[in-house]
C-alpha cells in the first residue's frame, strides 16, 4: 500500500521519541527550522530532572545562556512556567523576540543580546542557569564559572548539557578513528569526570551530577540525518551530513553528551 502521509506527518513520526514526551508535543517543522546543532529540546528534557523542581518551579527566574533561536527558552516557559531571560550572542534579540511572541510567550521570555563574558545581570538575580550545547564554547576557562555563579541566588542551580567524550584523549592527538572529521573546536569536548573536576575545583559550586547520556550518540545521529534532509538552510544541511558521518563512524565509542548540574555554595 502506498504511503499517503504528508511530509509533515512523516517528519513528526521520525521525531517522536519515547524518551522525550514533552519534546514530542512541539511542531517538528518549527524545531527543524530553528535548530542550531543537536536537538536542543531533547537535551533540555534530559537535563531537567537532574536540575530539579526547586530550580524549575513556577515563576523561577531562569537564565538560558546561549539560547540560540530561543527554542529552549520557550520550552522552559511552557513546560515549567519559568520566567526566562534568553541570552545569546549570535542571534539578535529582536529576532528572538519575534519568535518568542509567535510562540505565545512574550510575557514570560525576555530576549537579550549578550556575550557570555559580559552579562548585564545583577548578582543573585536567577534561581537557575541553563545552557544547552553552548557552555563548552566559553565554560572551559578556569575563571569563568565563579563569575557566572555569582548571578545565582545562594543555593541556586546551574545545569548544562555539552557535546562530550567518554574519556579524555591521551597526548595531543584526537582518537584515531575521528581524525578525518576532527576540527580544532572539538578540543572543547571533555569527559564527565573532567567537567566534575573542573567545576569542583572552582570552589564556586557543589557538583550534584556529571554523567554521560546513554545512547546519546544514537539520538545525535538520528537528528543529523533529519536535519540533512529537512533543514531549509544549505549550510545546516551540509554541516549535518558531515557530523552524521562522524557520529556514525564513531558508533558511541567516543562521542556523546554529558550533563553537569551544580548548586551555588
Amino acid at each position: 500500500m502506498a504511503d499517503t502521509r504528508t511530509g509533515g506527518d512523516r517528519l513528526a513520526d521520525r521525531l517522536t521519541h519515547p524518551r522525550y514526551p514533552l519534546s514530542n508535543a512541539y511542531d517538528p517543522r518549527w524545531v527543524v527550522d530553528n535548530q542550531m546543532g543537536p536537538h536542543a529540546l531533547w537535551l533540555l528534557e534530559w537535563l531537567a530532572p537532574a536540575l530539579g523542581l526547586d530550580a524549575l518551579r513556577p515563576c523561577a527566574r531562569v537564565l538560558d545562556l546561549g539560547c540560540g533561536r530561543a527554542m529552549t527558552s520557550v520550552f522552559l516557559a511552557r513546560e515549567f512556567h519559568a520566567q526566562v531571560t534568553a541570552a545569546d550572542l549570535w542571534i539578535e534579540a529582536d529576532d528572538n523576540a519575534r519568535r518568542i511572541a509567535e510562540a505565545g510567550f512574550a510575557d514570560r521570555v525576555q530576549p537579550v543580546h549578550a556575550e557570555a563574558h559580559d552579562l548585564p545581570f545583577a548578582e543573585g538575580g536567577f534561581d537557575a542557569i541553563v545552557s544547552i550545547d553552548a557552555y563548552q564554547y566559553f565554560g572551559t576557562d578556569d575563571l569563568y564559572l565563579p563569575s557566572l555563579a555569582r548571578l545565582l541566588r545562594p543555593g541556586g542551580r546551574i545545569g548544562v548539557v555539552v557535546p562530550a567524550l567518554r574519556a579524555e584523549p591521551t597526548g595531543t592527538e584526537p582518537p584515531e578513528h575521528l581524525r578525518p572529521w576532527w576540527e580544532p573546536d572539538y578540543w572543547c569536548f571533555h569527559s564527565a569526570d573532567w567537567w566534575r573536576r573542573h567545576w569542583t575545583r572552582s570552589g564556586a559550586v557543589e557538583v550534584e551530577a556529571a554523567d554521560w547520556q546513554p545512547d546519546g550518540w544514537r539520538d545525535w545521529l538520528l537528528w543529523c540525518e533529519i536535519v540533512a534532509e529537512e533543514s531549509p538552510e544549505e549550510f545546516h544541511r551540509t554541516m549535518a551530513r558531515r557530523v552524521a558521518e562522524m557520529v556514525r563512524a564513531d558508533a558511541g565509542r567516543a562521542l556523546g553528551f554529558v550533563r553537569v548540574v551544580a548548586r551555588r555554595r
